[in-house]
């Protein structure tokens, strides 16, 4: 055993000494550990008898730490003599030839299998991380990998690892058969995947490189869909991945026995129900008599869930268990409820804000300390501080209090992002050509909640100046408060050979009142002071105005809204809606007209992944005390925001003499909007295309809403949410455009929600 073990033994006997008592313990050949480290294993001490089955256990042990390549015993007159060789360390991991991952990856998961800078050079761990290495990029179908790994002596008992990739490329998936299908088509069962053979964007959304992770995806779809239609008893083989000679091919092969669709028995709740059957039966999806629908036997146990824990019941367990009969194929469902025990909330922990204060995350907690556990609270809160915009992360969780049965704390943990902007840039828009933008903005001035903002926007038509302060807790109870000073400068607005200018200037103040989570008043008033000048070319109407009641005015503009808003999000909604009345009229001053505007927007999600989107609009408004609405008020249609694929703003009346655009008093339009995902984009929202039908018209003060002359069109575009606001581009088609109209097929603009 000793000769197996490599021990060398400097006595006169070959491999044997006597017993003896140890008059020191000597340490040979440490670099980088410590003596100490290596006394720990030896299993003698200073005085004590040392015998030959301990030298053997000394040397297992110090080769079982894996610090070192060699291991000697050595006896010296009465003194035991440790004498090891360490193992290299690793001082540098280097990649050559790797693209298709980021370098600072690919060394973390290789330190996950222990082999990373400072650490034992070992050569089984060698072949770990070049097989992990591997796995990498097998999992992105890059079968034809190839891998060399360069080892490269260093000074002080060091190595450097450098590795070769040729990294070839992806194979292909040139075919997916599904076998033992009957219900549904093979079509069908084959559009649930995510992966696919090569097709016409396949090469941009990389749907044909095969993937583990998206294959194992696509199989839990696919149950998922067998499990909802009701086949209980449905399962999947494991899947049959082959690929050709040249690694370039990958067929796909995937089992499954359908069995037979199950119909719902009877149904029933059971356990501890605290008296609340009535509330939670109510909540039931699950129906007698219908088919089995594993989303919705779910759907029920996780609405269980949730009302119990809003209750206080924080740790509540609702299980479905259905019991199945094969001959008659009926499951009955029995819900077992265990609501535990109801807790409340000893204390809200609120970490990783450097900059924002915690009064301003304190305040958007919906759940209160001292109060009993609230779920749905809870979630509330989490959602409006994602809302701020300060933060790129925010985790809430709940810890039990040790030694306390009944409290829980809630940590608010959040990740700060910059709030302050500085944009620059030029832009074009298809209504203002050329567009200057600029301004500086700070949503969280010094971590106090307030935004600050001034912007510029100029072109060769409109201009404008804007400085705001909004304070979104004026009052504690969540009162608004916006300060706003601004001037505008519009030319020719919309005109196509008509001249003149409008030049406004205003100072303001707002409120917005919350009456609920989704419900809110605003009301303000403004002092506006408005210049029109003429020119020669001038429409008949400003003409006619200026005549009359002169080119300046000011006025004392009230305004007053109410917004109820469900949307998931406010940029890229996926379902939910928007309401929101809106008025205001000019109280005192030279102008006499009051307007209003109802809109309403809803969303719902078609699937996973698209989304159907209306939104109606109607604006009125009219004038008072013997005079006409002033047409610097006037209400435009056509082009993005209301109208696509007709000329921005040439909808409606038009002037008698040059066939200006000149607006009206009166306007309608709806817009019918579907959301497809992007290719490549994934799940995000912010980039995607979406195919459109709009109508709508604009009418004259004097003239009546006449539905038969509205404008339809229809067509596709493309949304993003751009640094610099959200970006349409769209190509319309007008369905019914008559002689005169003002066609414009393609368009875009930055600053459009709809």
């Amino acid at each position: 055993m000793l000769a197996a073990a490599a021990l060398a033994w400097s006595v006169p006997a070959a491999w044997a000494f006597e017993p003896f008592q140890v008059r020191d313990i000597q340490i040979e050949g440490l670099q980088r550990i410590e003596p100490g480290t290596v006394f720990g294993y030896l299993p003698v001490q200073v005085g004590s008898q040392f015998t030959e089955a301990q030298a053997t256990q000394a040397v297992r042990a110090l080769f079982a730490t894996g610090f070192f390549s060699d291991v000697r015993i050595e006896v010296r007159d009465g003194v035991v003599v440790a004498v090891v060789q360490e193992r290299p360390t690793i001082a540098s991991v280097s990649f050559n030839g790797m693209r298709e991952f980021d370098n600072k990856v690919v060394t973390q998961s290789l330190a996950q299998v222990g082999f990373a800078n400072g650490r034992i050079f070992d050569r089984a761990v060698l072949e770990r991380a070049e097989q992990e290495l591997r796995n990498q990029y097998l999992a992105r179908g890059k079968y034809a990998v190839e891998i060399t790994s360069t080892i490269t002596p260093l000074p002080r008992n060091r190595v450097g690892v450098t590795f070769d990739v040729f990294e070839g490329s992806a194979a292909k998936i040139r075919e997916i058969k599904i076998v033992g299908n009957e219900k549904f088509s093979e079509k069908q069962l084959l559009g649930l995947f995510q992966l696919r053979t090569p097709g016409l964007l396949t090469w941009y959304t990389k749907a044909d490189q095969y993937s583990r992770q998206k294959l194992s995806a696509d199989i839990e779809t696919l149950r998922s869909f067998y499990l909802d239609q009701g086949y209980l008893e449905f399962n999947v083989e494991p899947p049959q991945v082959s690929i050709s000679p040249d690694r370039e091919d990958i067929y796909i092969t995937v089992t499954i026995h359908e069995g037979e669709p199950y119909t719902v028995g009877s149904v029933r709740l059971a356990g501890d129900l605290l008296g609340l059957d009535q509330e939670l039966e109510a909540l039931l999806e699950v129906k007698e008599g219908e088919t089995f629908s594993a989303a919705k036997v779910n759907a029920s146990a996780q609405a269980m869930g949730e009302y119990l824990g809003d209750l206080g019941y924080a740790f509540a367990n609702v299980n479905p268990n259905p019991a199945i009969d094969r001959e008659t194929r009926v499951a009955d469902l029995v819900y077992f409820v265990d609501p535990n025990r109801r807790v409340y909330v000893r204390r809200i922990n609120i970490g990783g804000n450097t900059r924002t204060r915690d009064a301003v995350i304190r305040r958007e907690m919906r759940q209160n300390e001292a109060a009993w556990y609230n779920a749905a609270d809870i979630e509330l809160s989490r959602l409006r501080l994602d809302r701020l915009g300060y933060f790129q992360v925010v985790e809430v969780d709940t810890q039990p209090v040790p030694g306390t049965p009944d409290q829980v704390d809630v940590n608010v943990n959040v990740q700060e992002r910059p709030t302050g902007m500085i944009t620059l840039g030029l832009g074009f828009s298809s209504a203002d050509r050329l567009m200057f933008m600029g301004g500086i903005s700070e949503d969280n001035v010094f971590g106090s909640g307030t935004n600050l903002g001034f912007q510029v926007n100029t072109s060769s038509r409109n201009r404008s100046f804007i400085l705001s302060h909004t304070d979104p807790y004026f009052t504690k109870d969540g009162v608004s408060r916006t300060l706003s000073a601004y001037y505008r400068k519009q030319r020719a607005l919309y005109g196509n050979t008509g001249d003149y200018e409008i030049r406004t200037a205003g100072l303001g103040m707002n409120f917005g009142i919350p009456f609920s989570e989704v419900d809110r008043v605003n009301f303000g008033l403004t002092y506006e002071h408005n210049d029109i000048r003429l020119y020669s070319d001038s429409p008949y109407n400003f003409e006619q105005y200026v005549a009359a009641y002169g080119s300046r005015s000011n006025a004392f503009i009230l305004s007053t809204g109410w917004t109820r808003d469900t949307r998931d999000n406010a940029l890229a909604p996926r379902k939910g809606y928007l309401s929101s009345l809106s008025g205001e009229v000019s109280v005192l001053g030279d102008l006499k007209y009051y307007s209003g505007t109802a809109q309403q927007q809803w969303y719902w999600p078609v699937s996973r992944n698209i989304t159907l989107a209306l939104n109606g609009q109607i604006d009125y408004g009219k004038g008072y005390g013997g005079r006409p609405y002033p047409p610097l008020k006037n209400f435009y249609a056509g082009g993005i925001g209301s109208v696509r694929g007709f000329e921005s703003g040439s909808l409606g009346p038009r002037d008698p003499r040059n066939d200006d655009f000149i607006g009206g008093a009166k306007r309608i339009f709806f817009n019918t909007q579907v959301y497809l995902p992007f290719p490549g984009a994934g799940q995000d929202r912010t980039l995607r295309w979406f195919a459109f039908l709009d109508g709508g018209q604009v009418y004259a003060d004097n003239q009546n809403i006449n539905f038969g002359e509205f404008r339809y069109s229809a067509g596709i575009g493309l949304s993003w949410d751009s640094p610099l606001g959200p970006l349409q581009i769209s190509f319309g088609y007008p369905l019914n455009a008559k002689d005169g109209d003002d066609i414009e097929r393609f368009q875009f603009q930055i600053g459009t929600s709809f």
